[in-house]
């Protein structure tokens, strides 16, 4: 188990420096921030079929260079590798299926799992985290008063059997 473990490790780090130089090209309008999180500050615009220069992935947002902008961009906005400017239409829409193509239920999703490294080297236990964590608790009145205001009714859910 720990060899399958590490190798997936390794091959998610080769696979992250794999992409650093690569290009891409912006799949839809989408702001670039300056830290990847929604709510950082937006440095720069893109426009459909904007050409960026990925330098670097952190979960599901890719560091790009557009032009003399650099900055953070959702994984999900950008298609990865060389493509020219497109002026979207059937053909860019197109490129957007994914799943279940042809059927009108168009799915698309981004897996992100575990922490970067950097992010494992710095772990450590903090008692703040955990009291904020403790204050989302929910007493059962507190839930059952909220079921009640949205008209929920409960319902018995049985356990599956035991696998022999």
């Amino acid at each position: 188990m720990k060899f399958k473990l590490g190798f997936i490790f390794a091959t998610c780090l080769l696979a992250s420096a794999a992409m650093a130089g690569e290009s891409g090209t912006a799949l839809k309008a989408d702001e670039i921030k300056v830290e990847p999180f929604r709510d950082a500050k937006t440095v720069a615009k893109l426009a459909t079929g904007d050409k960026v220069d990925i330098l670097k992935k952190d979960g599901g947002w890719l560091q790009v260079k557009a032009g003399k902008q650099q900055g953070w961009v959702r994984m999900l906005s950008i298609r990865q590798g060389a493509a020219g400017k497109t002026s979207g239409g059937a053909s860019g829409l197109a490129a957007l299926a994914s799943g279940r193509a042809g059927t009108g239920k168009v799915v698309a999703t981004t897996g992100i799992r575990g922490l970067n490294e950097e992010e494992l080297k710095s772990a450590h236990f903090d008692a703040a985290q955990i009291k904020r964590l403790d204050s989302y608790t929910a007493t059962a009145a507190a839930a059952g008063s909220f079921a009640k205001q949205g008209k929920l009714q409960a319902r018995r859910v049985d356990y599956l059997p035991a696998v022999k």
